[in-house]
């Protein structure tokens, strides 16, 4: 990184943690004067993402995608995953995937797709099968069978929630920039995975990506939505810098590849071991190419 793109990048970082913890919060007479910014405040915020340097197809001398799982059971990969009970704490603190999905029904976020090559793009409707069960119980069937209109006590309605995610995949692009002389990493989707709906309440249920995110498609959302810091509870982070500066820890499940950008796990069968060394050694191979660009 030469040292105009590292000024510019410490100086958004200082700026936006200025502004990103609670506003006013020791200047409040009153609780809802809590996080309110003043018009002064706003005026000379100037909050926005970083926005991506142009880069263009001749300057790209190397590049490799790579599709990710980020396991929320991790302790760094905690500030994704909670808050799960929304309940007891302010409207400013939400995990992840309530901020994806309420900006999917606010109107907020108007595309998302059903696979991580976005050919596909799917509706709320469509997703409402995917994050919603509605099953009818044994006294119900009972009562349709008799003839009767099902009583609504016996119809059973089971959300997915942010509490049911259980990983999260997002799918990136490394790259060799030759005018900047540096290996580079582009985020491109991302995707929550819970178990299927359908059958979330088996012993060990499947998971699955409920949809996915064209990441710069939702970068001034997640802009916005801050994520719990706990080295500075005053300063959150946004989750767009949490993603944008890999703050996770992931596995690579998936490169492009001839074989139809298979899955390690396809030729890598039923041993977790080798999986795992086979994602560290596609990890090592972009970071190598990057170390043999200055071997002479």
């Amino acid at each position: 990184m030469n040292l105009r793109n590292f000024i510019a990048l410490t100086f958004s970082i200082v700026v936006s943690a200025s502004v990103m913890g609670q506003a006013n919060a020791l200047n409040s007479q009153n609780p809802e004067d809590i996080g309110v910014k003043t018009a002064q405040q706003i005026e000379n915020d100037n909050d926005n993402p970083l926005e991506y340097g142009y880069v263009d197809d001749r300057d790209v001398l190397w590049a490799k995608t790579t599709w990710e799982i980020i396991d929320l059971d991790e302790r760094v990969n905690f500030p994704l995953y909670y808050p799960i009970d929304t309940v007891n704490i302010g409207s400013d603190r939400r995990s992840l995937f309530d901020v994806l999905l309420s900006s999917i029904k606010n109107g907020k976020l108007e595309h998302v797709y059903s696979d991580s090559y976005f050919t596909e793009k799917r509706t709320l409707e469509d997703l409402s099968a995917t994050i919603k069960k509605v099953d009818t119980t044994d006294l119900g069937i009972e009562q349709l069978n008799a003839g009767e209109n099902v009583s609504q006590e016996f119809i059973e309605v089971r959300d997915l929630t942010a509490q049911d995610i259980a990983e999260y995949h997002v799918k990136g692009l490394w790259y060799f920039d030759k005018r900047q002389g540096e290996l580079k990493y582009r985020l491109l989707g991302i995707a929550p995975v819970a178990p299927d709906v359908n059958f979330i309440d088996d012993e060990e249920p499947d998971l699955v990506p409920l949809f996915w995110v064209f990441y710069p498609q939702v970068r001034e959302i997640l802009h916005n939505a801050k994520a719990f810091n706990r080295k500075n509870t005053y300063m959150p982070i946004s989750f767009d810098h949490l993603l944008n500066s890999r703050r996770f820890s992931s596995v690579i499940y998936k490169e492009d590849n001839e074989q139809g950008d298979r899955k390690v796990e396809d030729y890598i069968n039923d041993n977790a071991l080798l999986q795992l060394l086979e994602s560290q050694r596609i990890k090592e191979s972009i970071r190598d190419f990057e170390q043999d660009m200055w071997n002479y």
